[in-house]
């Protein structure tokens, strides 16, 4: 099966998978090596699973590589022996590293078999994933029931789509597709000043985000590159000037040509747009200075990127106190009688 980044699981690792899930296996560590899923490392049985849980899983965990590791735990259910599904995603692990085993991490869980695994922890050093670790995971879930399968494909269908919610409106954010390999190599030499443009696209048969265009572009030449019939996302090294001083800032675009497009393909635009920027700033440490939305590639006028970047400060505006009441506390005298009152004679 290829999902996701396209990386397969091996028929060395199927068979595996198979004789763990019949109860052959207590440990599995499984890494990508040449584009493929395979067995690190296995452990046939252990006395007692808590016992023991630091002595299979620690040694097992590289400071500098990604892993997954499936655990055997005690319990059971109608598919056989429940799973403990760590992901191991090492804070000295290379950018890339991370990104492509947390692509490939829904592949995994799916070839395994998202019934057979009871719980998941993540981690990023040793406490995390260790047993003490893992026991504060399971306080801070409150160890949950088991789910019904109704329930379980819910919790599928959540794992394969990240949701943002806004304090004020709940609203479908973002759909967080994967980044390929070239696009993630592309926006490093950006960031690195080794190009001045990068142009994606979403591949939609393949739900990822691929490379679309790197030409070099000076700001004369912005408008050409957006497609006048299909979506897409920029980022641009804007070199200019600013009150004297010499600036490269990064500008993210987002161009969509309005109703030309499908509405799938403005659905799935926008609901990308925000998880691909911050897979981007917080993953690659990309810095954006500023972020557009246009219609249209005309738009893009050195006046109109300049004072987007640099917005025209409005002038202060003075805010005048409101004029004091008359003195005295019964305040203006009333002028008009009301119905009920009888004329005065003299």
């Amino acid at each position: 099966m290829c999902h996701q980044t396209g990386i397969p699981v091996s028929k060395e690792l199927k068979d595996i998978f198979a004789r763990a899930r019949n109860g052959e296996f207590c440990v599995l560590k499984i890494v990508i090596e040449n584009e493929q899923l395979k067995v690190g490392a296995s452990r046939e049985s252990v006395s007692r699973w808590d016992q023991e849980y630091d002595l299979c899983i620690l040694p097992l965990l590289e400071e500098q590589q990604p892993a997954y590791i499936l655990y055997r735990l005690d319990t059971m259910n109608v598919q056989g022996f429940q799973w403990l599904f760590i992901a191991w995603s090492p804070d000295l692990s290379p950018v890339r590293q991370k990104m492509l085993y947390a692509a490939t991490r829904t592949t995994l869980k799916k070839e395994f078999g998202n019934s057979h695994i009871k719980d998941e922890l993540f981690g990023t050093v040793t406490e995390d994933v260790s047993f003490s670790g893992y026991r504060k995971h399971l306080v801070s879930q409150k160890d949950p029931v088991p789910l019904t399968a109704a329930e379980e494909e819910l919790q599928r269908i959540k794992e394969d789509t990240e949701i943002f919610v806004e304090t004020k409106r709940p609203t479908l954010q973002g759909v967080a597709f994967p980044l390929q390999e070239d696009a993630v190599q592309a926006l490093e030499k950006l960031q690195h000043k080794e190009l001045s443009y990068v142009q994606l696209k979403i591949d939609f048969n393949h739900e990822s985000i691929v490379l679309a265009d790197t030409s070099h572009t000076e700001i004369g030449d912005l408008p050409m590159r957006v497609p006048k019939d299909s979506a897409r996302y920029h980022f641009y090294l804007y070199k200019h000037s600013y009150e004297g001083d010499y600036r490269e800032s990064i500008v993210f675009i987002y161009s969509m040509p309005g109703y030309t497009c499908s509405i799938r393909e403005r659905m799935l635009y926008s609901s990308c747009k925000n998880p691909l920027i911050d897979m981007v700033e917080k993953q690659l440490s990309l810095e954006i200075t500023k972020k557009i939305e246009i219609g249209d590639g005309n738009e893009l006028t050195p006046d109109f990127l300049y004072e987007e970047v640099h917005p025209k400060q409005l002038a202060h505006r003075q805010i005048f106190a409101k004029p004091k009441g008359p003195a005295g506390k019964r305040g203006i005298r009333r002028l008009i009688r009301g119905p009920a009152e009888p004329d005065k004679t003299d």
